[in-house]
Order: C-alpha cells, then structure tokens, then sequence
C-alpha cells in the first residue's frame, strides 16, 4: 500500500509540473506596467503623467534587421546562441573534417604491429594527432581566418557571408584528399544532382572524405604492419626449429621491433609521411 501512496504521489507532483495548464498559464497575456511621473508646468501646476509597457511575451534582445541590399543582420544574442551551438560540433569537426582521421588510425595500427598493449597510451596518441593536425591544417585555418573571420570581426561582411566563406578553404581541402569513387557513391546514394565537384553539399562531401580517410589510413598501416609481421615469423620459426613452443613468440619479438623501430628514426618517418600524404 505504501508503495502504491508513493506512486500516486510522485504522478501527481509530475502532472502539476508538466501539465499544459501550467505553460498556458505562463503563456496568458504580457503584463502590463504602468509608470507614473509627475512634474510641474509653466503655470507652477503639478501634471501627472501615466504610462505603460508591456514587461512580457517576447525576447527584445533576439532580433534580425533587413539591410537595404537585402542581407539580413541578426542582434548580437542570437549570433551568441549559434555560436554556442556551433561549439558543441566542434568535436565532431575535428575529428571528421580535418585530418586527425587518418592519423590516429594509422597511430593505432602502429601500436597493434609492434605488440604494444597500452604504449604509447590513448592520451599520447591523441595529443600526438591533435598537434599534428593543427599542423597539417594551419594553412586552411590561416585562409579560414583571413578571408571570413577578420572581415566579420571588423564587420566588413554579415554572418551569413562569414559562413559562406568559411567554408571554402575546409572544401577545397576535403575535396583534395576524397577520391572520385567514393564522392560519386554518396552522391548517387543522395540523388543529388551536381556537374562538378566543387558543387556537392557537405552533407554528401563530409561522409565520402571521411570514408576516404579511413581507406588511406588502412593502407598506410597496411604497410607499416609488413616488417613487424615479419620480425614476427622470423621468431615464430626459430622457437619451432628449437622446440620451444611453449614460449610466446611476442614476448621474443617485442625487442627486435623496438630496436628496429628505433633504429630507422620510426617516429620521424611515420609522422612526416603523415603530414606529407596531406600535400
């Protein structure tokens, strides 16, 4: 019984919370404030004067002017508001639009070849592909900077002209690394209908770089797996030729993967190949 009281008590209070009466109540007709001034005329007579306001229903802050070349200005709060929501996706911008892809992929391969559980950590290797990237990616958020970012600072173009030109140095870099084959398999999937590709929307470039990203990415690990794979059999072989089968062949192999890693400057090699595939 008590836990049928509980029940019925806990609907109630969630019924007067959230009911429609509640927001109709708060939806009812803005109040009305009225302000009275008295001051004193020519004549020496006390005039008063009433007035009043409306102190509800609307938010004065969110508006949007119409300039006379027909562009349309939006106030301050609102350009905030997107601004905060655009924050949110930066994560996925990141990791999806830039290059930090196909890095972190190929870092990840590289720590399965060599036999390494946890080392270099997840925290290495994503700052290792976060640097990399804005290194990579400097020159597309130099163009991004001075061809919309300062003009809309200095207000020289309106937001919308600050997106749209945004947009291009990120485009141009997209399209460069995204095969043919994978942009016209999302845009035949899309039904959109485009004569170049300078002409895809990024909701169909965005899916096809990405997928793109991730074939180069295999290929690149694909390649540094080869002589770790080897190092591999090479010592498989041996503790079977000496009948030492109960012996992990990893554990024989780690070394020799690390001294030859070190030995040819593997992390010079692996990350300038990187940022250079990007050229």
């Amino acid at each position: 019984m008590t836990i049928k009281t509980l029940l019925a008590a806990w609907l109630f209070v969630w019924v007067s919370l959230f009911s429609p009466v509640t927001f109709a109540q708060q939806e009812a007709t803005p109040a009305q404030e009225t302000i009275t001034t008295e001051s004193i005329d020519e004549a020496g007579e006390a005039v008063r004067l009433q007035t009043s306001r409306n102190t509800g229903g609307g938010i004065p802050a969110v508006t949007m002017r119409v300039n006379p070349d027909g562009s349309e200005d939006y106030s301050v709060t609102l350009q905030i508001l997107a601004l905060m929501t655009a924050l949110g996706f930066l994560p996925a911008i990141v990791i999806l639009m830039t290059s930090f892809t196909r890095i972190v992929v190929v870092m990840a391969i590289l720590r399965q070849a060599m036999g390494l559980q946890q080392t270099p950590s997840n925290q290495v290797i994503i700052g290792i592909a976060l640097f990399l990237t804005l290194f990579i990616m400097s020159p597309v958020i130099d163009r991004m900077n001075t061809d919309a970012i300062q003009p809309y600072i200095n207000e020289q173009i309106t937001a919308r002209d600050a997106f749209d030109r945004v947009q291009v140095p990120l485009r141009e870099f997209m399209l460069r690394q995204t095969r043919v084959k994978d942009l016209e398999t999302f845009v035949n999937m899309s039904g959109a209908q485009v004569s170049e590709p300078e002409q895809v929307p990024m909701t169909v470039l965005i899916p096809a770089f990405v997928t793109s990203e991730l074939k180069t990415a295999f290929q690149i690990g694909f390649m540094l797996f080869l002589p770790f794979l080897v190092i591999d059999l090479v010592v498989a072989s041996v503790l079977m030729a000496m009948g030492m089968m109960m012996l992990s062949p990893m554990i024989v192999s780690l070394p020799f993967k690390l001294m030859l890693f070190v030995l040819v400057d593997g992390w010079n090699l692996i990350l300038s190949t990187l940022a250079g595939s990007f050229g």
